[in-house]
């Protein structure tokens, strides 16, 4: 099947109302500086709006929720109660990037996550390019690109009257058949326009984040490893409130905690969100706690996306997405410790 398909602007409500049909669809909608998701049912009437940069919510709040029940006992399968399949529109790349280690983390370790596939196989992404940024994004920095280049269904690159679309997956092969009215080959000319936008995003980015500073990205996992005795942890950390916003917001982070709790005439095992950053995350049995500072936690959250994603994964566990800095009430910024780093 051909790649790359035209869509006009004015058709593409049209075309999320008809994935409405047989998705529950989210969009990004305008909340001051920033996106956020809403069911597309909550905003019909209005036009779909394109979003500049990526959302508020990182996309694994569609595929794990923050407290969900797993099991009811003594059931031995997962409790999912979603009856219809989910379809996300304006998904950044700095999110697809971090479906590679969601995935790795709950379909590829020792036990395959039942709720994590099923949600994993009903989700239908439609990614778009960066047309802007925030002060605070740097996927540049860490290796990224401010566009998709996998995980997505289809993908949609504006140009002046529309949108080249490319398709990413048998599921958006899929979704272009079935919805073949709204869309036409893409022409060269069109396809050339939508690769020199992309290319005045990177352009503009680069300009950002000379002004940032940041070291280069082939230095970030060797600093870590120099720097692991450094005072730059503790430097760091003297304003931390161990609020764990930055790991519930981090599109990468995925450590979670389970617990069983009483519902009237049952009970359920309980599966929430969990931060490397909370006091009594290490704590094991006798009460040995290993990570037992807060410059120990910030440092083992550093080592696990700088230097395990890497040599595990061959991509850093932080994607560039911005969020923590936007997030910590500590004013903690993940570029200036990275910046620490390299000077020591």
């Amino acid at each position: 099947m051909q790649q790359n398909f035209y869509l006009k602007r004015d058709q593409l409500s049209s075309v999320l109302s008809e994935i409405s049909r047989s998705h529950a669809l989210f969009v990004p909608q305008k909340k001051d500086d920033d996106y956020v998701y809403l069911p597309w049912a909550q905003i019909q009437g209005e036009e779909a709006i394109y979003n500049e940069y990526r959302g508020v919510e990182p996309i694994k709040s569609f595929l794990t929720h923050s407290k969900e029940s797993v099991s009811e006992y003594f059931q031995s399968s997962g409790v999912l109660s979603e009856t219809k399949p989910v379809a996300v529109f304006g998904v950044k790349n700095c999110d697809l990037s971090s479906l590679t280690l969601q995935d790795y983390v709950f379909e590829q370790g020792v036990e395959l996550d039942p709720i994590y596939k099923k949600r994993r196989e009903n989700l239908l992404i439609i990614s778009s390019d960066c047309t802007g940024f925030k002060p605070t994004c740097f996927c540049l920095a860490v290796g990224n690109k401010p566009y998709p280049e996998k995980n997505f269904d289809i993908n949609l690159s504006p140009i002046n009257n529309g949108f080249v679309v490319e398709v990413g997956s048998p599921k958006g092969e899929t979704l272009i058949r079935k919805l073949n009215q709204y869309f036409t080959a893409a022409t060269t000319g069109q396809i050339a326009g939508s690769k020199i936008k992309r290319d005045n995003i990177v352009n503009d980015l680069n300009r950002h984040l000379a002004t940032v500073n940041m070291p280069p990205a082939n230095t970030l996992q060797k600093n870590i490893q120099e720097g692991y005795e450094s005072n730059v942890w503790k430097e760091q950390m003297l304003t931390c409130v161990e609020c764990g916003a930055c790991n519930f917001i981090c599109p990468s982070c995925h450590c979670f905690l389970l617990a069983d709790e009483k519902k009237q005439d049952r009970s359920e095992r309980i599966r929430v969100w969990d931060s490397c950053l909370y006091a009594n995350y290490s704590k094991v049995a006798g009460g040995a706690n290993p990570l037992n500072t807060r410059a120990k936690r910030l440092r083992n959250r550093f080592v696990k996306k700088f230097d395990f994603f890497p040599d595990n994964l061959g991509q850093f566990g932080c994607t560039g997405c911005g969020r923590c800095i936007e997030a910590c009430p500590a004013k903690i910024d993940i570029r200036e410790v990275l910046k620490a780093l390299a000077k020591k």
